[in-house]
């Protein structure tokens, strides 16, 4: 265990965000480290490819362990009583590295905690986000539908997900509180809290598009802004390593709970990796109802980066607007 005062805050949590899956509250027993990472993204954005670029990293070592033991989520709801969660952080001798889906507005600002954020054009993210909602186990389900009732601010069972993945796509664009309750958990939302601080020197923007047409690159900026120095002989093993097809091939070791969580496990979570299959689903008018909601939440530096990653759109820290 690393004791001390720790890092000074910076700032705390904007406002609350609490969904009937993730809770920001649960974040409020956090003691941070200097050299803490926390890797947040919106659901389905490149999550766990960054943990494992990130934990071979951190070891420098591209054995596939398990990132649900290592890379601790305090916001996921299901994962049992937030105490045990957080006392597994304070036991980790490792330079630990987090998971959460929430925004950056919601979370916890200290000095030297580093934040990575990936992310994905939210026509890709939602397809994405669909098929993953699908294959929830029986068991997964009744947990979140015990989550769900007991909370007063719900009460009601986790919403049913349409089979088809043009009406999901439609709700998950109307709803204005977001697919799960609420509206600061949005894609929207998210996108825009880690664009305005997009500059700071302890946040770091990474784009899904970016990592699948040049993952050496992407995994050796992560480097450069953990500080991590990594062998030149050892590169070579670690991006192979971080391959989709190699990550899914690993998946039993790096993922063992989601055989719990996923029907067919693994091989489900780590689905297939692409973009652009949204062109060929979605209805004209919810991409038509999308380009405007972009328009309209989104400044243009923000869109287009979104839409087409860093090597296109350019650096997000040299964008002005």
């Amino acid at each position: 265990m690393v004791s001390g005062m720790g890092p000074k805050l910076i700032r705390g949590p904007a406002h609350e965000v609490r969904t009937r899956v993730f809770d920001s509250a649960r974040w409020n027993g956090y003691r941070p480290r200097a050299d803490d990472i926390i890797i947040s993204t919106y659901p389905k954005c490149g999550t766990t490819w960054m943990q494992r670029v990130v934990c071979m990293l951190v070891f420098a070592d591209a054995e596939p362990l398990p990132l649900s033991t290592l890379s601790i989520w305090p916001d996921m709801r299901i994962l049992g009583p937030i105490d045990e969660l957080m006392a597994r952080a304070e036991e980790q001798a490792h330079r630990r590295f987090f998971k959460s889906h929430l925004p950056i507005d919601a979370l916890p600002v200290y000095e030297g905690v580093k934040f990575i954020h990936v992310a994905r054009d939210g026509r890709d993210a939602a397809l994405s986000y669909h098929n993953h909602r699908l294959g929830f186990t029986a068991d997964a389900l009744a947990r979140f539908d015990a989550v769900s009732l007991a909370d007063p601010k719900f009460g009601t069972p986790y919403p049913e997900t349409p089979s088809d993945p043009a009406v999901f796509f439609h709700e998950w664009l109307t709803s204005d509180l977001g697919d799960l309750g609420d509206a600061r958990a949005s894609f929207f939302h998210f996108e825009s809290a880690f664009w305005a601080q997009r500059k700071h020197e302890n946040v770091l923007l990474v784009h899904y598009i970016d990592l699948k047409a040049g993952l050496a690159a992407e995994m050796q900026r992560v480097a450069q802004f953990l500080e991590i120095d990594v062998p030149e002989a050892l590169w070579p093993e670690l991006v192979a390593s971080a391959e989709f097809e190699a990550m899914k091939a690993d998946g039993p070791k790096l993922a063992p709970r989601m055989l719990e969580l996923f029907e067919g496990g693994p091989d489900r979570f780590f689905h297939r990796g692409t973009n652009g299959r949204w062109r060929d689903v979605y209805a004209k008018s919810d991409l038509e109802l999308y380009e405007a909601r972009v328009g309209a939440r989104f400044s243009p530096s923000l869109a287009r980066w979104l839409e087409r990653g860093r090597l296109v759109a350019g650096d997000p820290r040299e964008a002005a607007d």
